[in-house]
């Protein structure tokens, strides 16, 4: 009877897509694999190391199937991801009923460390990030109609705030060739939309082909038979061209969401951030994106809090919230994480303060989400179908303005014909119950 192993895989999807890459490993290797960690013999924490909060979530999650390992529950646990590449040996050192740390670039041996874990060893290695696999098989975690596919890994926009360049190194292209395999397999698997993901999903192509190359790219994943959506997060404002916003208008497969992360609009704040741009020429970015692409979705998020941010530069970033109206938004509160330049600024902003504003921007845009609901109020519109909600007795699924994970959803009821999950149907809505829109298919 072969061990069973199962994976807890915080943080963004970037991090689900190495952990699903261990899976596949692990399952080649001829471990079970399980669903629910506490249930299996090994168990894996794929952690995330991002800000504060996602490092808590990562410690919270350790501790409790440490709980299990102390009650015989479990006999192995290991730890993988962010927070280990982060924090090495530190790790065990704080936790001591870690068997295992590694960091990212010793995931292609994820076989040989868990069973060095289970044999009783305690073992740590902390390889080059660089040797972290960009290619190979996955076990697909997300539902068979749906996934990730990361085209990049690292980043070189060393934004002040920001740990992820010393945490995953280097922006590093993919060959196109090789992603358009990939989704080729997914699609064959029965994914229906595929969601485009890196660090930085616009600078894809720079360092491998000398030049920007999403647009070429997302042309050539069109061509798949059998993929309906195609979505494009984590997009860089600097890097938006018109050749990528021509592919995104023209290609009926490409969903007309765009996932924008601008963290501010001031000026100052922004150069602090090692940023560009300010509220005007952000402001005439929006405005051309939706000139562009009429009807355009566009998704963003903000950090409130940065250090020195005054009660004016707050003020700004409020009103171009107004006045911008993204259909979806995410503010943070600014989180001081050790060995970035920001956390060495002067000025930083008390907890309450960041908090308050990052409240008030959310507020904000639970008003302009609210508009845009009832805007769509009456109209038929295309969902994809995630499957069937027991308790509220409807079907639920995703609209082309909903990525999977982070936005809201559609209910709907139906007739006498069921739809089935990864079903594309069309539905006509006619309310919407906060931020979710209800309806009936048609």
């Amino acid at each position: 009877m072969p061990d069973t192993v199962g994976i807890v895989s915080l943080g963004c999807a970037k991090n689900r897509v190495d952990a699903e890459m261990m899976m596949y490993q692990l399952n080649k290797a001829g471990f079970k694999l399980v669903q629910d960690a506490a249930m299996a013999v090994a168990a894996i924490i794929n952690t995330c190391g991002f800000i504060e909060s996602a490092k808590q979530e990562s410690i919270d999650e350790i501790l409790e199937l440490a709980e299990l390992k102390k009650e015989g529950k479990i006999k192995a646990l290991i730890v993988t991801g962010c927070l280990a590449e982060r924090y090495n040996s530190e790790v065990m050192k704080e936790l001591s009923e870690v068997d295992a740390v590694i960091g990212i670039g010793k995931n292609a041996d994820i076989a040989d460390v868990v069973r060095k874990a289970l044999s009783g060893e305690k073992y740590e290695c902390f390889p080059d990030k660089m040797e972290l696999p960009l290619e190979g098989g996955r076990v697909q975690s997300t539902e068979q109609h749906w996934a990730y596919l990361k085209i990049a890994d690292g980043c070189d926009n060393c934004c002040t705030y920001c740990a992820i360049p010393l945490i995953r190194g280097r922006f590093r292209s993919r060959r196109m060739e090789n992603i358009v395999e990939e989704a080729q397999r997914l699609v064959r698997n029965g994914v229906k939309e595929i969601n485009v993901i890196a660090q930085d999903t616009t600078r894809y192509g720079e360092d491998i082909y000398g030049e920007l190359k999403l647009a070429e790219l997302l042309r050539k994943l069109c061509e798949i038979e059998g993929l309906k959506w195609i979505r494009v997060l984590y997009c860089y404002p600097d890097r938006i061209t018109d050749e990528l916003l021509d592919a995104i208008r023209e290609e009926k497969k490409i969903v007309k969401y765009i996932d924008l992360p601008l963290q501010h609009c001031n000026g100052r704040i922004l150069k602090a951030m090692n940023r560009r741009g300010d509220k005007e020429s952000l402001t005439a970015l929006v405005k051309h994106i939706r000139e562009k692409i009429p009807g355009v979705v566009l998704r963003t998020t903000l950090i409130a809090g940065f250090p020195s941010e005054s009660e004016s530069d707050f003020e700004e970033l409020s009103a171009f919230v107004e006045e911008a109206r993204f259909e979806r938004l995410g503010c943070f509160a600014y989180s001081k994480e050790e060995d970035t330049p920001a956390a060495l600024l002067p000025d930083q902003i008390d907890e309450d303060v960041k908090n308050r504003r990052a409240e008030i921007i959310t507020e904000q845009e639970a008003v302009i989400l609210n508009d845009f609901c009832e805007s769509i109020v009456g109209k038929e519109i295309d969902v994809l179908v995630d499957g069937f909600d027991r308790y509220a007795e409807c079907w639920f699924g995703r609209s082309v303005y909903d990525a999977p994970e982070v936005d809201p959803c559609v209910f709907f009821t139906v007739g006498d014909t069921k739809p089935r999950a990864g079903d594309i149907v069309r539905v006509k809505i006619t309310d919407h119950i906060d931020c979710d829109l209800t309806g009936e298919m048609v």
